[in-house]
């Protein structure tokens, strides 16, 4: 059973997070990948707090790039995108309203 507290400490993802992990559902393996749209690389800061969440796993060492982790989606991090997604006020604050 849930509650609302256990419901606001669940880690909810970021917009790049989630962007990020919903690009692992179309890889074979759910392989994640190591740069953006743009070609740029991955955070490593945002690799680490999806592996810390359990979102993602490391999946095996590049023998290219020793220092780049090679990851994949995990169940949780599959879950996330099967789940309806709640909106975050923080991505979108609400607009003030005027009273007339």
């Amino acid at each position: 059973m849930t509650t609302e507290t256990d419901a606001a400490e669940t880690p909810r993802p970021t917009a790049a997070q989630r962007k990020w992990l919903t690009r692992g559902l179309t890889q074979p393996g759910g392989k994640l990948p190591l740069f953006d749209e743009t070609g740029r690389r991955v955070s490593r800061r945002m690799v680490e707090a999806c592996v810390a969440h359990g979102w993602a796993e490391p999946w095996f060492a590049n023998p290219l790039m020793p220092a780049w982790q090679v990851c994949r989606l995990t169940q949780a991090g599959r879950a996330l995108n099967a789940a309806p997604r709640q909106p975050d006020p923080a991505e979108n604050p609400a607009e003030p309203q005027l009273l007339l």
